[in-house]
C-alpha cells in the first residue's frame, strides 16, 4: 500500500511539472491524478485562485548563495493574516538570478545546477515545525541565517507559519497542510522535489511533523482546508517526517500516563488515587487492543500483576527492553572517565545533549541560538527575534531537576555511575564483562528517573489548565475537557457535568471534539484499533528520537507510534536515549547534522 501511495504522489508531482508555467496569474496546474477508492488514478485539477510564486521578486544573500523570499501567502481565505504565509530558501546553484536594479532578483531555474549531490529536481524539501506546546509558528519576515545549514546540504528550505492551540485543533496542522499543497501548486516553477517533502519538529512540533507524516490527504481535513482556501486536488503528504519527543496519541495521552508515570504520586487523596489506578487499567485495556506487534511478529499485551496496574506482559517486557537497550547504547557511546557537565537530580540536564556542544543557556539564547542551529534543547528561536521557552510552553518548569536520585561530578568507571544509579536502592545490574546492564523493573527506572511532573489528567487536566486543553478548545483561547475515558471515570463526580458539556460540544464547521481528537491522533489513521486506519497516505520514512528521562509524556507515547508505525509498514528508525529529557535528543552529534543525514539517506 505504501508503495501504491508513494507512486500516486510521484506520478501527481510529474505531471504537475509537466504542465505548470511561470505565469503568476495561473488559477489552475495541469491536470494532477488523484487516488479513488477503488484504488485507481482519475485525473483531477490543483485549483486555486493563487498567483503562484512570483519568480521577479527574489532576494540574495551573497554570504550564504541563497535566494530567498518571504510574506508569500499560501491560502486563498486566511484565518490569520499573521501566520499564513511562508518563506522559501533555495541554494543559489538552483536558480540564475537577473538584478532588478531594486536589490530584488528575477530568477529562473537553473536545471544543471547542483548543490551537494541535488540539483533543482532532486532537492528534498525541509519544513520546520517549531510549535512547542502546539503554540503559533510566527512565518519569518527576513532571511533567517539558521537555514544556512539546510541550503549549504543542498535543500530547499521551507518556512511555513501556522495558528496555534489558541485557534483550536486542527488549525495548526490546517495550515502547514496548505502550506505544503501551496509549495506542490508551483511545482516546476520553483526549485525542489514534491516527492522529497520532509517535515521536522520537537515537542508539540514534533506531534504535528507526526501528523504530516500521518494524516497525508487525510478527507478528515478537507471542511477545513476550504474554509481557508487551501489548494486543492493536490495532495498534502510528506514523504518523510522527524519527530523528536513528539507528544501524541492523546486520546489515551492522559491514561498512559498513569499507568507509566502514576506510580511515583504521593500526595494523591484517597478519590483522586483511585482515579489514577482506574486510568492505568484503562490503558492496559486501550493497550491490549492496539494489538501492537514487536518486530518478530509477536503480539505485545499487558497482563494483571500482582504488584502495580498491569505491570506484566509480553509489552511490559517490550518496555522494559527498551530501557535496558537506552541504557546500553549510553554506556557503549561513553567513554570514561565521564564528567556529567550540567548536574541535576535524575540526570536532567546532566548530560550534553549534542555530543560535544554546550548545553543552552537560557540567560543568553541569542548566541546559543546561533551555535546550536535552528532549535536549542531548552526552546526554540523565530524569526521575529523572540525567543519560545519550552520550559514554559506548556506549563513544566523543565529547569527543575527530577527523580530520586543525583547525577553530578565525574565518574572514574562505569561501575562508579552505575553505583550511582543504585544509590537510593539497587534496580540497575551491571556485567562488566559485557559492559552491559539491565533493570529491575519500570517502576523502579521511573521512580529513580522520571516521576510525574505533571498533575492527575496530565493532558486533559481537572481544571482544564493544560496546553492541550486549549488545543482542544473553540478558538477563545479558553481550555475544554476531551478526554471520553476520564468522564466515564469521572462520573457522579463534582466534574461529571464539565466534561459531559465539553464533550458535546461542535466546534464552528459542525465536528465534534472527538472527531478533532482523531485527526490529531497518528494512530487512528495506522492501527486497526481505529476507523480511519488506511484512510491517509502515510509517509514512508521516519526518525523518531526522545530523552528517555521526560516526564512531559509516558515512555509509551513515542513507543507505540513507532510500533504502530513498523506495523503499518513504514520505514521506521527509532531511539530513545539515555540521560536526556525533553530535547531533541540524540545518541551522538547533533539534531540539525543528525536530521540532514538521515534526509540524505532516504533520498538515495
Amino acid at each position: 500500500m505504501l508503495k501504491r501511495q508513494m507512486l500516486c504522489i510521484a506520478l501527481s508531482c510529474a505531471l504537475l511539472a509537466s504542465g505548470c508555467g511561470a505565469d503568476s496569474s495561473t488559477e489552475t496546474n495541469e491536470n494532477v491524478p488523484a487516488e479513488t477508492s477503488d484504488g485507481s488514478i482519475s485525473e483531477t485539477q490543483a485549483v486555486s485562485s493563487l498567483s503562484q510564486i512570483d519568480m521577479t521578486h527574489w532576494q540574495y544573500n551573497e554570504e550564504t548563495d541563497v535566494y530567498w523570499q518571504t510574506g508569500i501567502v499560501y491560502c486563498e481565505n486566511p484565518a490569520d493574516e499573521t501566520y499564513e504565509n511562508l518563506g522559501i530558501f533555495v541554494p543559489g546553484a538552483y536558480l540564475t538570478g537577473t538584478p532588478n536594479g531594486n536589490g530584488t532578483y528575477t530568477c529562473e531555474v537553473n536545471p544543471s545546477g547542483s548543490a551537494a549531490g541535488y540539483t533543482a529536481n532532486t532537492a528534498p524539501i525541509v519544513i520546520p515545525v517549531e510549535t512547542p506546546g502546539y503554540m503559533a509558528m510566527d512565518a519569518p519576515t527576513e532571511y533567517v541565517n539558521s537555514t544556512s545549514a539546510y541550503t549549504d546540504a543542498g535543500f530547499v528550505y521551507v518556512y511555513p507559519g501556522c495558528r496555534g492551540r489558541d485557534a483550536g485543533a486542527p488549525a495548526g496542522v490546517t495550515d502547514l497542510k496548505a502550506a505544503i499543497r501551496f509549495i506542490r501548486y508551483n511545482d516546476g516553477i520553483i526549485p525542489g522535489s514534491t516527492d522529497r517533502i520532509f517535515s521536522f519538529g520537537m515537542s508539540g512540533g514534533g506531534a504535528q511533523s507526526a501528523l504530516l507524516g500521518a494524516t497525508g490527504d487525510s478527507e478528515l481535513y478537507t471542511p477545513y482546508l476550504e474554509a481557508i482556501g487551501a489548494v486543492s486536488s493536490v495532495s498534502d503528504a510528506v514523504a518523510g517526517s522527524m519527530c523528536w519527543c513528539p507528544i501524541t496519541n492523546l486520546d489515551y495521552a492522559s491514561e498512559a500516563y498513569e499507568w507509566n508515570l502514576g506510580v511515583t504520586r504521593t500526595d494523591l487523596s484517597a478519590d483522586m488515587q483511585e482515579l489514577s489506578d482506574a486510568m492505568a487499567e484503562q490503558f492496559a485495556l486501550y493497550l491490549n487492543d492496539l494489538n501492537l506487534k514487536d518486530e518478530t511478529g509477536n503480539r505485545l499485551t499487558l497482563a494483571a500483576s500482582e504488584d502495580g496496574i498491569y505491570q506484566s506482559g509480553s509489552y511490559y517486557d517490550y518496555l522494559k527492553t527498551v530501557i535496558e537497550t537506552s541504557l546500553n547504547h549510553f554506556l557503549e557511546d561513553t567513554t570514561f572517565p565521564y564528567t556529567v557537565t550540567g548536574g541535576g537530580r535524575g540526570g536532567l540536564g546532566g548530560l550534553n545533549d549534542f555530543g560535544d556542544m554546550p548545553l543552552l543557556d537560557n540567560d543568553n539564547p541569542d548566541t546559543d541560538f546561533k551555535a546550536r542551529g535552528p532549535k536549542g534543547d531548552k526552546g526554540e528561536m523565530i524569526p521575529d527575534g523572540n525567543f519560545i521557552d519550552n520550559n514554559e510552553a506548556d506549563g513544566i518548569d523543565r529547569n527543575l531537576t527530577s527523580g530520586n536520585i543525583t547525577l553530578s561530578g565525574t565518574y572514574e568507571t562505569v561501575q562508579d555511575y552505575i553505583n550511582a544509579l543504585n544509590a537510593e536502592k539497587t534496580w540497575v545490574i551491571y556485567d562488566e564483562n559485557t559492559n552491559t546492564a539491565t533493570v529491575t523493573s519500570i517502576a523502579d527506572f521511573v521512580s529513580a528517573l522520571k516521576p510525574a511532573s505533571k498533575d492527575l489528567g496530565a493532558f486533559d487536566a481537572l481544571d482544564q489548565s493544560q496546553g492541550e486543553n486549549v488545543l482542544f478548545g473553540y478558538g477563545d483561547g479558553n481550555g475544554a475537557h476531551f478526554d471520553p475515558t476520564m468522564a466515564k471515570l469521572l462520573t457522579g463526580s463534582d466534574y461529571a457535568a464539565e466534561y459531559s458539556e465539553d464533550l458535546a460540544r461542535t466546534d464552528a464547521l459542525g465536528n465534534s471534539v472527538a472527531y478533532r481528537v482523531n485527526m490529531y491522533n497518528p494512530l487512528y489513521y495506522i492501527n486497526d484499533y481505529y476507523e480511519g486506519y488506511g484512510s491517509s497516505n502515510v509517509a514512508s520514512y521516519w526518525r523518531i528520537r526522545t530523552g528517555i528521562n521526560q516526564s512531559d509524556t509516558a515512555l509509551s507515547t513515542e513507543v507505540n507510534l513507532a510500533l504502530a508505525l513498523e506495523n503499518y509498514g513504514a520505514d521506521v528508525d527509532f531511539e530513545t536515549v539515555w540521560g536526556q529529557g525533553h530535547v531533541e535528543a540524540e545518541r551522538t552529534g547533533d539534531s540539525t547534522s543528525n536530521f540532514i543525514a538521515w534526509v540524505g539517506e532516504c533520498c538515495k
